[in-house]
């Protein structure tokens, strides 16, 4: 009877472990697909969401000034057949390359590679690259190259640090602006009393390609770099409460001064993001919004804070997946550390008997 007993256990714990091993199994699958889910999500360059008539890419066949064009171009701007130099390294230089195309998306992602390179040594170089969507283009200013007062959002690419008393942040810096019109870019502050955000990155004098990624969905900005050649985006900004409306213009401009660099555009990638709205969204007249932003702080409170994921909600990606995991390995530990002391407790009472 104790045999049968014993055989009887063993076979009902090895029943029970099959069992485990298998919900194993199918926890890590489910655990997978979820990560890849969100990975695919987070690296969005789905070809079949590529608007190709928001974007510029070698051979950069379709840039020019006729009626056919979807890209125009202004000022120092050079396109070659490897990139458009928007300014070279000489002083006092403006340039620009505007989509001729209004974006009617709502809700989008925009991928762009750049270079900025020159021969000025550290702190003797500048301006920096802007990128815009905006409700103008192709109007030359002293905001990058481009004009001030603009209706819509920029994001600034900063080499060079005008504002001394601003010691506590590094140059390069990325920020970025929405707005209305009414207020005027402060260079000799660094765009500081206006800017929503922003990090230090260095993004000059690279030796490998240099991204940035503009996500704008559900009134949620969030800017991204992957600049240290490992192929993954580092969270630079995310904001929420912010407002653009449809039918802008997306662009690129650079400015040089006293200080030059080249500054060059390798291509430019909108892809339409899949997100579904409400039908009083669906409703609404976007071309009619006005550009705003509805902060719970000022400004001027953003600190440098270059890490982060992409999304900004606190837990996705690879933080969900490494939370589950290790939920995951230490239901295992615990049961093998269990199945090990069932088995010897049996060990035991067979030796009694």
């Amino acid at each position: 009877d104790t045999k049968e007993r014993t055989i009887s256990l063993r076979g009902c714990l090895n029943k029970k472990m099959r069992s485990f091993e298998g919900f194993l199994s199918t926890t890590f699958a489910f655990l997978v697909l979820r990560l890849c889910s969100v990975t695919c999500d987070i690296t969005d360059g789905n070809a079949e969401h590529l608007k190709r008539e928001h974007s510029l890419m070698k051979p950069y066949q379709g840039v020019g000034s006729n009626p056919s064009s979807q890209w125009d171009f202004w000022g120092s701007t050079l396109v070659t057949s490897s990139y458009v130099r928007l300014t070279p390294d000489e002083r006092s230089k403006q340039g620009s390359i505007w989509n001729t195309v209004p974006c009617y998306l709502k809700d989008w992602e925009m991928h762009v590679q750049f270079k900025i390179h020159g021969s000025g040594k550290k702190n003797l170089h500048g301006d920096g690259i802007a990128l815009w969507y905006t409700k103008d283009k192709l109007h030359p200013g002293p905001v990058f190259g481009n004009q001030d007062q603009f209706l819509g959002l920029a994001i600034f690419l900063d080499t060079f640090r005008n504002d001394l008393h601003g010691m506590d942040r590094s140059f390069p810096f990325i920020s970025a602006m929405v707005n209305n019109g009414s207020v005027s870019y402060d260079h000799g502050k660094d765009g500081r009393s206006s800017e929503l955000g922003g990090c230090s990155v260095e993004i000059r004098n690279r030796e490998h390609d240099t991204y940035l990624a503009i996500r704008y969905s559900k009134g949620r900005l969030t800017v991204m770099v992957d600049v240290d050649d490992k192929n993954e985006w580092k969270e630079c900004i995310d904001i929420g409460g912010v407002r653009l409306p449809t039918g802008y213009f997306f662009g690129a401009s650079a400015a040089t001064g006293d200080l030059s660099d080249n500054h060059d555009i390798i291509s430019m990638k909108l892809y339409q993001l899949m997100v579904e709205h409400t039908p009083e969204e669906e409703n609404l007249d976007w071309t009619k919004i006005e550009p705003s932003v509805s902060l719970l702080k000022s400004p001027k409170d953003n600190v440098d804070d270059p890490t982060g994921n992409f999304r900004g909600t606190p837990l996705t990606g690879w933080k969900v997946f490494l939370l589950l995991l290790c939920a995951l390995l230490g239901i295992v530990v615990c049961a093998v550390v269990g199945a090990v002391v069932f088995q010897k407790r049996q060990e035991r009472n067979k030796r009694f008997y």
